[in-house]
Parts: C-alpha cells; sequence; structure tokens
C-alpha cells in the first residue's frame, strides 16, 4: 500500500511538470517544509527567468532529475546543475565573510541575491550598492534561516552553560521559522484518502508559507533599498562634521531629520568607537522638538556606551529644566538611553552637559 500511494504522488507530481511549459522547473521535497526551501523558492521566482516556474515536491530523484533547478533536497550542491541541496556529508559552504553554514536559503541567495537586488536598485549586479546590500541583507534576514535551519544557536549552547546563564523568560515563537513551521499540517489534522489530493492539500500550504516568507524578504529588500541605503549618505554627511559640536567628535547631528543610523555609524567608526550621543529632530517642522539619544555598545544592545545622567532620569518639564539647569527640557527615560528637548540649542546643552558628568 505505501509503494502505491508512492507511486499515485509520483503519478501526481508528474502531472503537475506540465503546467507550465517554457519555464524552468523548480523541485524541492513533499513532506514537513521549513523556512529555508520556502523562501528559496520564493527568491528564485522573483526573478523575471522563474515568475512563471512550476514546483514539484517530491524525493522522488528520477522527477527531480526533470527539473531544472532543486533545492534542499537531491544531497547535491552543484551551481553549474542547479542543485542546492545542504545535507549531504562534507557540505559546508558559508556566506564570505560570515561563518553559519548555509542552507537551501543562503545558497540561493548565495547565487541569485544580487541578481534580485540589481533589479530592484536597477543597478548592474557588480555595483557597489548591490554588493552592499548582498552582505547586508544576508546578516540581516538570511543568516538566521541558515543557522534555524543547520541547528546553530546564535551563542554558543556550552558557553552558555559554563557561564551559568538562564532565560529570564521565553521569546516566544515569533520567529520567521516558527512562521512558516506553523502552516505545516498538525499531527492530529485530518488527511484526505486520496495520494493526490492529500500532496495537493499539502503543496498548497507551503505555497502559502512560500508567499509568508517572501513577503517578508520583499520588505527586507524594499527597506534596505528604499530607506537604509540612502540614509547612508546623510550618516556619513553628519559624521564628518560631528567635531563642530565637540572637538572629540563625541556627538552627531541630524539637522533636517533622523535616519536609520546605528549600522552606518558603526560601519564609519570601524571599530574605534566615538560617538556617544545623536541629536535630531522629531519632525521636519521648523518649530520640531529635539532628542538626544544615547549610541549602543553594539548592535541589537540595550546598554548604552554612556547613558544620560542618572539625577535627570525619569523627569519631565519645568521639573527636569531645574534638575539639569538646561531650559526647555521636555523628557529622560527612566532607562537614561534618551531625552528630548524643545530647541536643538537645549538638546546640545543637555548632550554637553552629560559628556560631562
Amino acid at each position: 500500500m505505501f509503494r502505491r500511494l508512492l507511486t499515485t504522488m509520483a503519478e501526481s507530481a508528474s502531472k503537475r511538470l506540465k503546467t507550465t511549459p517554457g519555464s524552468p522547473l523548480i523541485g524541492t521535497h513533499n513532506g514537513h517544509f521549513h523556512a529555508d526551501e520556502a523562501l528559496a523558492v520564493h527568491m528564485l521566482r522573483m526573478l523575471p527567468a522563474y515568475r512563471e516556474s512550476g514546483l514539484v515536491r517530491t524525493r522522488d530523484p528520477a522527477l527531480l532529475g526533470t527539473c531544472h533547478t532543486v533545492v534542499d533536497v537531491g544531497g547535491e550542491y552543484d551551481a553549474a546543475r542547479h542543485r542546492y541541496d545542504h545535507h549531504q556529508r562534507g557540505f559546508d559552504t558559508t556566506f564570505p565573510g560570515r561563518p553559519t553554514k548555509l542552507s537551501s536559503a543562503g545558497l540561493v541567495f548565495l547565487h541569485f541575491g544580487r541578481a534580485i537586488l540589481a533589479q530592484r536598485l536597477a543597478q548592474p549586479e557588480d555595483s557597489p550598492d548591490v554588493q552592499l546590500l548582498h552582505d547586508k541583507l544576508y546578516q540581516s534576514f538570511v543568516e538566521a534561516l541558515d543557522a534555524h535551519d543547520n541547528g546553530i544557536s546564535v551563542y554558543d549552547p556550552k558557553a552558555v552553560a559554563a557561564a551559568g546563564i538562564d532565560k529570564r523568560f521565553s521569546e516566544g515563537g515569533f520567529t520567521l521559522g516558527a512562521v512558516v513551521g506553523r502552516l505545516n499540517p498538525n499531527w492530529n489534522d485530518p488527511r484526505p484518502e486520496d495520494p493526490e489530493e492529500a500532496q495537493k492539500l499539502e503543496d498548497d500550504r507551503f505555497l502559502t508559507a512560500s508567499r509568508r516568507i517572501g513577503e517578508e524578504f520583499e520588505r527586507e529588500v524594499d527597506y534596505l533599498a528604499g530607506a537604509w541605503l540612502p540614509a547612508r549618505t546623510i550618516v556619513k554627511a553628519a559624521f564628518d562634521k560631528r567635531t563642530q559640536y565637540d572637538p572629540e567628535g563625541r556627538i552627531l547631528v541630524f539637522d533636517g531629520q533622523s535616519v536609520p543610523w546605528k549600522d552606518h555609524l558603526y560601519a564609519l567608526e570601524d571599530g574605534k568607537p566615538s560617538v556617544l550621543y545623536v541629536l535630531y529632530p522629531e519632525s521636519t517642522k521648523p518649530d520640531s522638538k529635539w532628542r538626544v539619544q544615547c549610541v549602543p555598545e553594539s548592535e541589537g544592545s540595550f546598554v548604552s556606551r554612556k547613558p544620560l545622567p542618572e539625577p535627570w532620569r525619569g523627569y519631565r518639564d519645568e521639573e527636569l529644566d531645574g534638575i539639569a539647569s538646561i531650559p526647555g527640557c521636555v523628557f529622560v527615560h527612566a532607562a537614561g538611553f534618551i531625552g528630548g528637548n524643545k530647541t536643538f540649542e537645549g538638546a546640545k546643552e543637555m548632550a554637553l552637559k552629560a559628556l560631562a558628568a
């Protein structure tokens, strides 16, 4: 009966081969699906050559052999033949400059990511902007999927255990991997008796998962290309003139409006931390209030290089004016990582006094 089931499923897959004539057929495995192959399929379909491609989900080598491109199955990595699996013994390919072993998502991004970004930016694949975004997008999005699928923890489990560090609370299940994983059928969900119908139901769930993680990927691409990359020029200009406000260059000022600055600042500092406070207006209005934000010790850290003075924290308005001896104060957060003033001059004075504290 099991053999008959496999035969019927193979016949069903064979029928699906005929659905998109003229387009390169994509193959991946059937059964339980994960975020890496769901994203790999979506990334391929972002490119014109694969936009109308059909998809075959099977583990039958004969059927996979009919596919132009195969991801996450087949036990083979050969870019020349468009085979992108990572499960085979001895596979240890990583993204340039990164330590994490690639999954099918990382392999597809390694070989097709530049084309995706060049298409989005309308620039050549070898342009500096495309290369910059290729590296950034891998680290900000794809690498986590590679690690998840290969069972690699963010922190070394042995080092964490040796340090006696315990989690304070559950991080919850809302990770990219979990979002895709939830779309798999539950173990006790009703399953159609007809193998072809059962496979179609599973394939439909996979396509939903692929679209879901693909939407998040495209949002990240749009953000990096449309907001993060243009911000680099603005941060560079502010960084170059930071000594206007402090001889040691510890205050960074954005004149017109705030932009995403942390990644760019760390890159510009090149491993030599110098900026402690970033000043920016809350809006583009001429009478906008100003913020004083502390620079975190590292990307993603909640620890500031130099928090705002402890006596200011948790106070607001006139009461804070009196404590800080600075007019126009609006607030200082209880954790000391950010504060505000009604004017630029007031915000600058807050930063200068904080430097001296």
